[in-house]
């Protein structure tokens, strides 16, 4: 059988050796951070037995701006129009067989093992499904003709206008945070627009960082997953491992994106669940799965009310 079995040692037989270290270690597992900004919706009462689709409105501003009245005009009427979107439900899991041979004679906890491991597993797949659907904003900017450490490039079709072969620096920073602005991308909560990137395409922007400012009481606050020092041009800045680097010329830079509130639509029907199989052959066919039913979905897909900005190079 695939899976973990006493008579294979990585595959089960390291679970008893003499003088086993009774301490339980895993390999490091990056967490949470773009499912995290997703506005997850749940849909546990309402999602079985309706379909794989689900949808959400999006109402537009009037469509002609109030103005001044004069005593004998009449009240103006106007309207907004209303769009739909849309996403759709799909299963997600995975599992681990294993013998009972293995669950009988292993000295170390088999299940809270594979538990673990699984856990780790199923963050890793729904990051992966969370962060494209933020590629998939219409929105992205690079440094103008991929060199310029002053200027930036937006464009409204998803692709970046040219080849990216500069760091990332506060500079560029600067000028993402004032189109966020512009475009009047609503800020969360505490006032802040986020970002997430891996930590070397941070590096240069936290480097000049530290010849502007040096870290100061700020009274305490929420500290989110991920999280690195303090904001920047009203940004928050979020590390993370889980995607793997896309290798941009000379390894200058990588994707990173800057947001508002309002991203991806996370809609939950099952959330995730740990199952154990049925056993089988007569106790002797055992396993563990984690199983889901979920779907994400861009909020805003029309460039003009787009939540999402991101660091981008041609053909990425």
């Amino acid at each position: 059988m695939a899976g973990q079995v006493w008579g294979t040692n990585t595959a089960g037989g390291y679970m008893y050796a003499d003088e086993l270290s009774k301490v339980l270690r895993n390999a490091l597992q990056p967490m949470s951070r773009f499912q995290q900004h997703c506005d997850a919706e749940d849909f546990t009462d309402k999602g079985y037995n309706r379909g794989d689709t689900f949808r959400w409105n999006v109402y537009s501003d009037v469509a002609t701006q109030g103005t001044r009245l004069s005593e004998t005009t009449k009240m103006p009427e106007t309207n907004f129009s209303i769009t739909q979107g849309s996403g759709t439900i799909y299963e997600f899991g995975n599992s681990v067989p294993y013998s009972g041979l293995l669950n009988d004679l292993s000295e170390q906890p088999v299940k809270q093992i594979i538990h673990k491991a699984l856990k780790n597993d199923a963050n890793k797949a729904f990051e992966t499904e969370a962060r494209a659907q933020f590629y998939a904003t219409p929105l992205a900017v690079e440094a103008s003709s991929g060199t310029s450490t002053t200027a930036i490039t937006l464009t409204t079709n998803s692709a970046a206008a040219s080849t990216n072969n500069v760091n990332m620096n506060k500079t560029h920073v600067k000028l993402i945070a004032d189109q966020l602005k512009e475009r009047n991308i609503p800020v969360y909560s505490d006032g802040n627009y986020r970002a997430i990137g891996r930590p070397t395409t941070f590096r240069t922007v936290k480097d000049d960082l530290e010849a502007v400012h040096s870290y100061v009481s700020e009274g305490f606050r929420a500290i989110l997953n991920g999280e690195v020092g303090r904001s920047y041009e009203g940004i928050r800045f979020f590390e993370q491992t889980t995607i793997a680097s896309k290798a941009w010329t000379n390894s200058k830079s990588d994707e990173a994106y800057f947001f508002g509130a309002d991203t991806v639509m996370e809609a939950i029907v099952c959330p995730p669940e740990i199952r154990g199989k049925l056993p089988g052959d007569f106790g002797r066919d055992m396993g563990v799965a984690w199983y889901a039913l979920e779907g994400f979905a861009l909020a805003h897909t029309v460039a003009a009310q787009a939540r999402i900005i991101k660091w981008a190079s041609l053909n990425f």
